[in-house]
């Protein structure tokens, strides 16, 4: 078995590509850790912008935490109704471009390519900062950890579909069994005791108030709350992962998850208030993310508290993969449409979409980088674009129900229209709220990757037009090329070019670029006696030997001048340029070379000219 098996696994064949799709309960952690990762910082970000209010700003915990629950709820009824309708995968893009146009589709496509981005390096930083929050000495270490675990989670994708929904099922599972547990043992003794349990550890203080309430606090407070629906379109992007029927898995899947999500951000809501439970500042020294303070003030820092953690952090930090399962998904769609190059349509060899994976953990890794990997700063720059795709969707699909004359149906318009109104209000809420924080970058990254996207299309329309076949194939001017085979000595690998160059044609020339006046006698002489020769007495028409001065010891443009000159004398031919190439056995020989075959076919190719053709002959050597 190679290295390469070792890391990856073996190579998928295409036809077991169904017997590597999943149910219900290996998709929930495929596609539902973003979801369900984001109830743990997504009321700690509302709560983090509440931190201004002191104890006063539990009391918008709940209601903040009741809008979103409803904005959620209407976007599982929404895209219940799109995957229904697009059982090939009802992904904002598709949705609007076929409803709402081309251009609607790209800035749907924009807008989740940048989201997906973010929910990688958000749901690695968050899982993070779990960590550093139950292990305070690592806080100095956090960028080293988040590329870590990037590398892993990218590893995982590239084995395959399968291999992520199995390596990611045990701490996902521990995470839902743990924090709904903790959840239900703290609304337990938070009735018991009348509404005012006593918490077995102590959270921190409350900061005493610094602001009073204002509109605009509530907006961003609610605006970074909105981080917690993030990740729900994913199952309606993902249809084609689920066994058959894969609309029925896709809508049980996401039934689950939204369950689960509204569960957790009703008891994490519900809790914050019974213990007095608020953020802390995430660039303190004692900083405890909220789910932290939660577990050990109803359980206690015992066994089930580090359980709990454990697996938040686990779930944080692979809620990554939810972006790698939909990236490279829309990136081939894209391709398909030629708006991005289409090596991202290509399947490696795990049947995974490898160079959307590839990409998307490059640019992950660049954004923690350039964030320190700190949740909070990444924050703002989240949501809007998740929430401008589901919009756009919701949208498309009114336009979709208006077009069904023969079977109408007014209520699937009406839950679509609520949906594509109501995430409308959010963004603009989400937006305004954001902007100065840096929600403008958000806001920079889609038009341009719009302005990509066309820009490829351009590029492939073009190519298109330039080499479609305009007719029947032309027979005239089939003379063979004047060949030129650059030679620097005699020597095996230039008579095997040569050989290969007499078999195409008659008129071969061999040419040498001359900056040592006192080889070029031996040089002469050997091809006298190697070449000229054997030639006349074998009745081969003997190669013209043709040197070119290079007084400043230069190759290229003596070659290339040489070349237009043949080019020119003759309109009407090919002029082939028969490169011998040295193939080493060892990748490290290369590093003992100059690779001067490999730079003269490049400058060829660079110059563009269609009548110059470029040949390769290498020669091996011996292992």
């Amino acid at each position: 078995m190679g290295l390469l098996d070792r890391i990856l696994g073996k190579p998928i064949a295409s036809a077991h590509e169904e017997d590597h799709k999943v149910g219900v309960w290996a998709a929930i952690p495929m596609l539902g850790l973003d979801a369900l990762g984001s109830a743990a910082y997504g009321p700690e970000a509302a709560l983090t912008l509440l931190l201004p209010l002191g104890a006063m700003g539990l009391h918008f915990v709940g209601p903040i935490s009741a809008i979103i629950i409803a904005l959620l709820v209407i976007l599982y009824l929404s895209y219940r109704q799109t995957m229904q309708a697009y059982p090939g995968g009802g992904g904002s893009y598709t949705v609007a471009k076929e409803n709402l146009g081309t251009t609607a589709g790209l800035f749907a496509a924009a807008a989740l390519l940048v989201d997906y981005i973010l929910t990688a390096a958000v749901g690695i930083s968050a899982g993070v900062g779990a960590l550093v929050s139950a292990v305070p000495g690592w806080l100095p270490h956090i960028l080293p950890i988040c590329l870590a675990v990037l590398a892993l989670i990218t590893l995982v994708n590239l084995r395959g579909i399968k291999e992520s929904g199995v390596v990611f099922a045990l701490p996902t599972y521990l995470f839902i069994v743990s924090l709904l547990g903790v959840i239900a043992v703290g609304v337990f003794r938070s009735i018991s005791s009348g509404g005012h349990p006593h918490p077995v550890a102590v959270p921190p203080a409350l900061p005493v108030a610094a602001a009073s309430v204002n509109l605009w606090l509530l907006a961003k407070a609610f605006a970074s709350g909105c981080t917690a629906m993030t990740g729900v379109e994913a199952v309606s992007n993902g249809i084609s992962v689920f066994a058959k029927p894969a609309v029925k898995h896709a809508q049980q899947t996401l039934s689950v998850i939204v369950a689960l999500l509204g569960l957790m951000l009703a008891g994490i809501a519900y809790l914050s208030v019974a213990y007095h439970i608020g953020a802390t500042d995430p660039n303190g020294a004692n900083y405890q993310s909220v789910l932290s303070q939660l577990t050990a003030a109803v359980v206690g820092r015992g066994f089930a508290y580090y359980a709990t953690v454990g697996s938040t952090l686990c779930v944080l930090a692979l809620s990554a993969n939810t972006g790698f399962a939909d990236f490279p998904r829309l990136c081939r769609l894209l391709a398909e449409d030629d708006f991005l190059p289409h090596a991202f349509g290509t399947r490696g060899r795990r049947l995974v979409y490898t160079w959307g994976i590839c990409i998307l953990a490059t640019l992950t890794g660049l954004l923690l980088i350039a964030f320190g990997g700190i949740t909070d700063r990444l924050i703002p720059l989240f949501a809007i674009g998740a929430f401008l795709a589901f919009t756009l969707s919701q949208a498309g699909m009114v336009q979709h129900w208006r077009r069904q004359v023969e079977k109408p149906n007014p209520t699937a318009a009406f839950i679509n229209g609520l949906g594509a109104i109501s995430t409308g209000i959010a963004i603009v809420v989400v937006l305004v709220a954001k902007f100065a924080d840096g929600a403008w970058i958000t806001l920079l990254l889609i038009p341009s990757l719009f302005i990509l996207f066309r820009s490829v299309k351009n590029h492939y329309s073009k190519v298109i037009a330039e080499t479609q076949v305009p007719g029947v194939m032309q027979l005239t001017q089939l003379d063979p090329p004047i060949v030129v085979v650059p030679i620097g000595r005699w020597s095996t690998i230039s008579a095997k070019a040569l050989r290969f160059a007499l078999r195409i044609s008659p008129d071969v020339i061999v040419l040498h670029i001359s900056s040592d006046p006192t080889s070029l006698p031996e040089l002469q002489r050997q091809f006298e006696s190697l070449v000229s020769a054997p030639c006349k007495e074998s009745g081969i028409t003997i190669p013209q030997f043709v040197v070119v001065p290079s007084p400043y010891r230069r190759l290229f443009h003596p070659l290339l001048q040489y070349i237009d000159e043949l080019r020119i004398e003759h309109p009407d031919r090919f002029v082939a340029v028969t490169l011998p190439e040295l193939v080493e056995a060892k990748w490290y020989h290369y590093l003992l070379h100059n690779q001067r075959a490999t730079w003269l076919k490049g400058a060829l190719l660079l110059k563009g000219d269609r009548r110059v053709v470029v040949i390769n002959v290498p020669w091996y050597m011996d292992k």
